[in-house]
């Protein structure tokens, strides 16, 4: 496209973005340094349409973005907005404030929505793509002890194991030190292979004790229940304005399945993925007239999970995906210093 029919489609979305009102080709020309009479824009606007790049809602001289438009408007942006200092300040202070894993998934959703002024969706670390910082056995008195499973995202799996049988300190404190020995700094993914074979290095009368709390550490760490996601800031929707209005329902009850949610997220290969899915292009029906911005969180090569707004796609692109991606940054760096 060339460059001055873009820089109209770019001032459309702007102003559409801004006013949520059709924009005509005098009020473009009133407000944006085009260089070219309103007749010019006109005839660009006329073929920004033919091309499927902007619509009239109705019989108006106004026109309004598609699907399309945002997308090219997207992949055509400079740069995306970055956050002042003082705002980079605030996220850090806010987010340090933490006092564990919780607390800082909360406080990511309740800020995105802040800054965004959209619904925020925070995907917990993926228990598949982190390492155990360290297991804890408590006992809980009789024959039960509390399992306590410590990633390195500072994640926390508890379970409560049944050993049938009573046990004694000095066995509790030596299976802990083996199971530390063993799995100390291992991949998830490395659990069972470690852990294969352990009961043997026990005396016969052990070994069905020590079996039970393994179980119940393999039970942790391929438990089906592990993807969780935090959703904050849905009553944003209720004040994003009147063409947005029949799409909220659907996409209310949409946010309410979780397996919707983690298809949104779909695989974040690596930290700073950001992604961003327009009108049809989401994979959710429901979720056609909005617009999800995400990106992956982390630190190292590969994202421990996924982070990111959902609104309409009226949405100020370059603002969002900038507030999402510095937010993405300090989380994992939070995560990192666990």
């Amino acid at each position: 496209m060339e460059d001055r029919k873009l820089a109209v489609l770019r001032a459309i979305v702007e102003d559409y973005v801004q006013t949520h009102e059709p924009v005509g080709s005098k009020a473009l020309a009133d407000r944006h340094s085009l260089g070219v009479s309103s007749a010019t824009i006109r005839n660009d606007m006329s073929a920004l349409e033919e091309d499927g790049y902007i619509s009239a809602p109705h019989t108006s001289a106004g026109r309004i973005p598609t699907d399309k438009g945002y997308r090219l408007f997207v992949d055509k942006l400079n740069s995306i907005k970055p956050m002042s200092q003082p705002e980079r300040k605030a996220i850090q202070t806010f987010l340090d404030q933490a006092v564990d894993l919780d607390d800082v998934m909360n406080r990511t959703v309740r800020l995105l929505s802040q800054l965004t002024k959209q619904v925020a969706l925070v995907q917990y670390p993926s228990l598949g793509r982190s390492s155990v910082r360290h297991i804890e056995l408590v006992s809980s008195g009789g024959t039960r002890l509390l399992l306590i499973l410590i990633a390195d995202t500072g994640r926390i799996e508890q379970r409560t194991v049944d050993m049938m049988n009573k046990f004694s300190d000095e066995f509790l404190q030596d299976l802990r030190t083996r199971l530390n020995v063993a799995l100390d700094g291992q991949l998830f993914t490395d659990v069972p292979d470690r852990l294969n074979g352990l009961a043997e290095n026990f005396a016969p009368e052990f070994r069905p004790a020590v079996n039970t709390v393994v179980a119940t550490i393999l039970d942790a760490v391929v438990s089906q229940n592990e993807e969780r996601v935090v959703v904050g800031g849905t009553s944003n929707l209720a004040r994003v304005g009147e063409d947005f209005t029949t799409a909220v329902g659907p996409v209310l009850e949409a946010l309410e399945e979780h397996v919707v949610l983690l298809r949104l997220f779909g695989e974040a290969a690596e930290p700073d993925s950001l992604t961003v899915r327009i009108g049809h292009e989401n994979p959710v029906e429901e979720l056609q007239r909005a617009s999800v911005v995400t990106v992956g969180y982390g630190s190292g090569d590969q994202a421990l999970a996924t982070m990111g707004i959902l609104g309409p796609t009226r949405m100020d692109y370059a603002g969002s995906m900038g507030a999402v991606r510095a937010v993405a940054k300090y989380v994992g760096q939070i995560l990192k210093d666990q």
